[in-house]
């Protein structure tokens, strides 16, 4: 059982066997200039991505959906999506990003007014400032609670869904609150609604999410498919990236503090954070000289992969200095924690710029 609400470590392997994903890297040939997320194997899965393919390469209309659970701070991890996100704006998407308002408050028990101020300064702020480009006249940032074509149409979509499926897909017992199983097909009609007429009608979408979220992907295809003829849905893709791993090892968590680096935490605490991290270093200094360092399991080295080194050159050049021994912990450790401050010194001056533009976002 996946939970989308849980902080569960996900076998990615096993996922793929039994959830029938495909293996992204079988793909990569087929796609100009891939994303570096997609080129470095962190998007590691895909259902029905070809459809996209096609779509960027004819330059015809796809959609992109993905959405914020506004909960609680946004920590380094989700900056995953956003890098996605600023790729797919810039191959021309059509962007949807529901802020999940109704789902914070259903498995949450965050206030709507509170979720709405969370979406502002901690969310939109620190998508903008990571690039995504707010005048983007394809870009749409609503609240759940808010938009009647979501609400309408979840309505019209449930009535072909029945409690034994929704057991099934996510676990729900007798005591779960009525409003957290209806949620979903919130979610459902949020991933649909760009394809019904009043949005432009049928066309490609993907949603890029990790692999908790999976279940939400399944129920939606699965009513896709039973709407197909009332609506002509074409059944969304959807991609799969790995989670970053926390600080202490395992995942990362807004919930727990010491596994994550949060997006507004000071240049200099992000740098004493990253230099506190788990690295795949050995028991000994003489040790690692002799036998290499693993950065497989180095919370370090994953940064770099995922966040601060954009050439895939010197990334390997650092991938085999610490295989071979060449490189202590301490060093790399140091010379990362310092890119780390860097790239927050940057990104607090963009976020700063941001925040106004972020207020006015909602009242548009």
């Amino acid at each position: 059982m996946i939970d989308p609400w849980s902080s569960a470590i996900v076998n990615y392997e096993k996922l793929i066997e039994e959830f029938g994903i495909k293996p992204f890297h079988d793909l990569l040939g087929d796609i100009e200039n891939p994303h570096i997320l997609m080129r470095r194997g962190i998007v590691f899965g895909h259902r029905d991505f070809g459809r996209i393919i096609k779509a960027i390469r004819e330059k015809s209309e796809f959609a992109v959906v993905t959405g914020m659970m506004p909960s609680g701070k946004m920590h380094i991890g989700h900056k995953m999506i956003v890098d996605q996100l600023t790729w797919y704006q810039e191959k021309g998407a059509e962007i949807h990003i529901p802020i999940a308002d109704m789902e914070s408050y259903s498995a949450r028990g965050i206030d709507f007014n509170e979720a709405k101020r969370i979406a502002i300064e901690e969310y939109i702020t620190n998508y903008i400032a990571l690039g995504l480009d707010p005048d983007n006249e394809k870009l749409h940032i609503y609240l759940q609670s808010e938009n009647k074509i979501v609400g309408d149409l979840a309505y019209k979509l449930a009535k072909r869904v029945n409690m034994n499926e929704m057991k099934a897909i996510y676990g729900f017992s007798g005591s779960t609150n009525i409003a957290h199983i209806y949620a979903p097909l919130i979610q459902v009609a949020d991933i649909l609604h760009p394809q019904i007429k009043e949005c432009g009608g049928p066309k490609p979408t993907v949603v890029p999410v990790g692999p908790d979220q999976d279940p939400h992907i399944r129920l939606t295809r699965d009513i896709a498919e039973r709407f197909q003829s009332q609506f002509e849905f074409i059944t969304p893709s959807s991609t799969y990236h790995r989670f970053i791993t926390g600080l202490t090892g395992g995942k990362m968590s807004s919930s727990k503090p010491k596994t994550a680096i949060f997006l507004s935490d000071t240049p200099e605490v992000a740098e004493k954070k990253l230099k506190s991290a788990k690295t795949g270093g050995r028991e000994s200094l003489e040790e690692q000289k002799k036998m290499g360092g693993v950065p497989e399991d180095c919370v370090v080295y994953e940064m770099l992969l995922y966040h601060l080194i954009q050439s895939d050159d010197e990334l390997k050049e650092i991938y085999h200095q610490c295989q071979e021994g060449s490189i202590m912990c301490g060093e790399c450790k140091a010379r990362s924690a310092e890119m780390m401050k860097n790239f927050f010194k940057n990104f607090h001056k963009k976020r700063e710029k941001a925040k106004d533009k972020a207020e006015s976002i909602l009242d548009l």
